[in-house]
């Protein structure tokens, strides 16, 4: 393997990369930080719950019913894009690869991500959320080229890296947010610590 995680014999002919929304462009610790204070708890208590959800393999939003508290309403924002997210893009689009976002996330994000990508979806707008197969289906249509021209960018390997696999994607997970941390990828999956590297690798 490379530094970054990708096999040296391997050959990627990537023509467009799709990212994940949460803790691949946009940095949630001052979301989850509101939702702990709206749902009357400690930002500590909160990611602790978030921790019980990953090694319970359960959906993230079970947290509220773990810590036996009424899920607050309208804590999802797009308010703190990682600072290696845009410049990454950037780099992308002027080395000829098209850039799509689609996470699962709820409708509003679309009109903050849309002036950065060729183009956007959430899985609110489709009915359709990751895991799922039929989201990644949707992915490809969005993206307009065969799966096997994709990569898919995410933090979660539940949600984001073994679907793209098993979709016959090429799959990138990013290393950070709990779940970068805490999740092991696949080998088959090219692996990064920065989107500052996704250029390179890629190429």
């Amino acid at each position: 393997m490379t530094a970054g995680g990708l096999c040296e014999d391997r050959q990627v002919a990537v023509e467009a990369v799709v990212f994940d929304v949460g803790e691949t462009l946009v940095d949630e610790t001052n979301m989850w930080t509101r939702a702990a204070a709206n749902g009357g708890i400690t930002p500590f208590t909160l990611m602790a719950g978030l921790g019980a959800t990953i090694a319970l393999e359960r959906p993230h939003s079970d947290v509220w019913e773990l810590l036996g508290i009424a899920h607050p309403a309208g804590e999802w924002t797009m308010d703190d894009w990682y600072p290696d997210a845009l410049p990454a893009l950037a780099r992308l689009r002027a080395a000829g690869y098209r850039i799509y976002a689609s996470g699962n996330a709820p409708t509003f994000v679309e009109d903050d991500l849309r002036p950065h990508f060729d183009g956007v979806a959430s899985a609110e707008s489709w009915g359709v959320w990751k895991p799922e197969a039929a989201f990644f289906d949707r992915v490809v249509e969005l993206a307009g080229v065969p799966a096997d021209k994709i990569a898919y960018v995410g933090d979660r390997v539940d949600t984001d890296v073994g679907p793209a696999l098993a979709a016959g994607m090429v799959a990138v997970h990013v290393r950070r947010g709990p779940w970068g941390y805490l999740q092991t990828p696949p080998d088959r999956a090219i692996r990064i610590a920065s989107l500052d590297e996704l250029p390179a690798v890629l190429q």
